[in-house]
């Protein structure tokens, strides 16, 4: 039995349109972050966010926030990708509000405590990028420098 290694895929730069705030819901405090384009570039996959989707994020009490996005990626060639981005970070109410007031650097705390991961599932037609139909990955979202945009390191579990 092997244990399983991660092998980087590519960086998604994915720019956001300002988030939504539900308030307090049953789920924990819900907003919506609306995705408005962005790029692609890695050794695996190069190409761009389309604009469209989003996340439907929710910090729960406990601190952890669930990230649900579905949006779609186009690869160079042209190829449309639809991405659905789920996964959890650690994070209170009030560091989230402040990253997406523009208070990225403090909030993160310069990415001492910072931690989100994600489980990106991808769905392409067959052919050059079939690939990522049956592969699983893990997505590293980074610390965030600023409101309108985020970063996510794709990793293919080997």
């Amino acid at each position: 039995m092997t244990t399983p290694t991660l092998k980087y895929a590519f960086t998604m730069n994915v720019e956001l349109a300002p988030a939504i705030d539900f308030g307090a819901t049953f789920s924990g405090d819900r907003s919506f972050i609306a995705i408005t384009g962005g790029s692609i570039d890695g050794p695996r996959l190069t190409g761009k966010v389309l604009s469209g989707g989003g996340d439907r994020n929710a910090v729960r009490p406990d601190g952890v926030v669930h990230v649900f996005a579905k949006y779609s990626i186009q690869a160079s060639d042209g190829t449309p990708i639809s991405i659905t981005n789920e996964g959890f970070g650690r994070a209170s109410q009030s560091s989230i509000k402040a990253i997406f007031d523009g208070d990225g650097a403090s909030a993160s705390e310069g990415g001492k405590t910072w931690y989100t991961k994600t489980w990106p599932r991808f769905e392409v037609a067959p052919g050059k990028w079939d690939w990522l139909n049956t592969s699983c990955f893990i997505g590293d979202l980074q610390p965030p420098a600023s409101a309108d945009r985020v970063v996510i390191k794709i990793y293919e579990i080997i």
